[in-house]
């Protein structure tokens, strides 16, 4: 496990690296879609200890969710700890949790459905869907492929000044990335290099609402949450700055615990800023069992969905996983990603061929709660009958 660990550590400092543009939340309430009465969750016992302990272990974050799921079913799911450092509430297994960018595999299939559409190709380039900017790209750009973005393989850098962004509404924020993000050489010729660019799969968003004409966060209600039933997610930190309603971010780089609102700009909502219950989050990890179909509704066709999880000749990264190699105890490969704004932090590990999913959401950052994530991720494999981790 720890060529694993350090692969899904290089992306969480990549993606963290935008921690020096973020903000306190500037009184923005979080974007809610709807959200019905919470089913009845089946508790598990295993995972509970799990959870406490790598808290008793590490005792520097207040609250942990983790789940485990089994092809289309969440078969076990428990919560401990607190919601906010200082506060008495505790945390609940239909709590809502930061998942960073875990959000990249939403965002991925979201523009998959456009490509189902017919309204976009991997191939599609930034300078035939976007041609009236594109005199005002770098050259090196204007060849940039939609499965470049998504394999981040386009040469651009991991962030850039994102509170910098002019003012307006997010979809024409996120189009100003064209004559901005993209008017500098590329870091590396596209194609040549990895180098993991949440700029990149803002980008990707952007062709999806260019050839749609619909916001992204439209688009991730019509193709993801509805459909999936996913009710509590959306955007943002969750709940409210005035009330303990809902888990808040904890700063968690030392000895000390503090709770924050900080949270990523939301113009790069689609490489990270989406939260939801872990219940929720594991409706997603069941339709990538289901290979693109939620209880025998598809969603994405089969050409697609094995596209967005087939990386390159010698590399290991699709649409918005980490794709291993043969694995004994997966009976094949895996798809992974964890994800922080650097006060929350998650991590999701799928098998597809044992049809097993586990998750952990964390409401705190920094690297304590990144490796007792890990290991509580570690611990729910080794529950899996034959496992060997």
């Amino acid at each position: 496990m720890s060529h694993r660990r350090q692969f899904l550590r290089q992306l969480v400092v990549a993606a963290a690296s935008s921690a020096a543009i973020q903000s306190e939340h500037r009184g923005r309430t979080a974007v809610l879609c709807p959200v019905a009465p919470p089913p009845d969750l089946p508790f598990n016992a295993e995972v509970a200890r799990a959870i406490a302990g790598a808290r008793q272990a590490k005792q520097r974050f207040p609250g942990m969710v983790a789940a485990i799921v089994r092809g289309d079913r969440l078969v076990g799911i428990a919560a401990d700890g607190v919601r906010k450092v200082g506060a008495p509430n505790p945390v609940e297994v239909t709590d809502r949790f930061h998942l960073g960018s875990c959000t990249k595999a939403m965002t991925a299939t979201v523009v998959g459905s456009v490509v189902d559409m017919g309204k976009l190709r991997w191939d599609s380039t930034l300078a035939a869907v976007f041609p009236h900017e594109a005199d005002r790209m770098h050259p090196g750009y204007r060849g940039v492929t939609l499965d470049q973005l998504l394999k981040h393989r386009a040469g651009l850098p991991a962030n850039i000044d994102w509170w910098g962004v002019p003012r307006g509404s997010l979809s024409l924020q996120r189009r100003s990335l064209l004559t901005t993000a993209l008017a500098k050489p590329p870091q590396a010729a596209p194609g040549s290099a990895f180098e993991y660019s949440n700029v990149g799969y803002t980008l990707a968003a952007l062709m999806a609402e260019e050839v749609t004409a619909t916001p992204w966060e439209d688009l991730i209600r019509r193709v993801v949450f509805e459909p999936l039933g996913m009710t509590s997610a959306g955007f943002g930190p969750p709940g409210s700055a005035e009330a303990v309603d809902q888990p808040w971010g904890h700063h968690a780089w030392g000895p000390i615990c503090w709770p924050t609102r900080v949270d990523n700009p939301p113009v790069m909502g689609p490489s990270g800023i989406v939260h939801a219950a872990v219940g929720d989050w594991a409706k997603f990890a069941s339709f990538q069992l289901g290979r693109g179909s939620d209880r025998g509704r598809r969603i994405l066709t089969p050409a697609t969905f094995e596209a967005l999880h087939a990386p390159g000749a010698g590399q290991d990264y699709a649409g918005g996983w980490v794709v291993s190699g043969h694995r004994g105890w997966a009976d094949g490969p895996t798809w992974e990603h964890s994800g922080s704004n650097t006060v929350w932090f998650a991590s999701l590990m799928i098998a597809p061929r044992r049809q097993f999913a586990a998750l952990v959401a964390c409401n705190a950052g920094g690297p304590r709660a990144e490796t007792a994530c890990l290991v509580v991720v570690d611990a729910l494999l080794a529950l899996e009958p034959t496992t060997r981790v």
